[in-house]
């Protein structure tokens, strides 16, 4: 009932506020079932999408219906434990993930440039 108080009271959310949510460190093991048992207590869940490759095991992403109820997720589950693993819990941010890709492309793109050339960041 505090998603209706806070929708009433007119009250500004901060810009990062949205309805996807990052969730990090979660164990490998976890259902989609226990995601929707843990996220659902705060509002209606549109969907739930569980890392599987090698470099996005261990996160999720839970999008909300509402705005005010991943805000309250955010607020009540940052912190929370689950199968002894503290989850770190995020609103979603486009830039600051395009940057992450865009800095392994730039790293790989480097290293195909020294094998290419010949050159080795090891010092001899």
């Amino acid at each position: 009932m505090a998603t209706i108080s806070l929708r009433k009271g007119n009250t500004r959310l901060p810009p990062e506020v949205n309805r996807v949510l990052y969730v990090r460190n979660l164990p490998f093991n976890i259902s989609s079932e226990e995601m929707y048992d843990i996220f659902g207590k705060y509002g209606a869940i549109r969907q739930i999408r569980i890392g599987t490759n090698k470099d996005t095991r261990g996160t999720a992403f839970v999008v909300y219906e509402d705005i005010y109820d991943a805000k309250t997720a955010v607020d009540h589950l940052s912190g929370f434990n689950v199968a002894n693993r503290y989850l770190i819990v995020l609103y979603y941010q486009q830039a600051k993930m395009s940057k992450k890709v865009d800095q392994k492309k730039k790293e790989d793109e480097i290293a195909r440039m020294q094998e290419k050339y010949g050159v080795s960041t090891k010092d001899k």
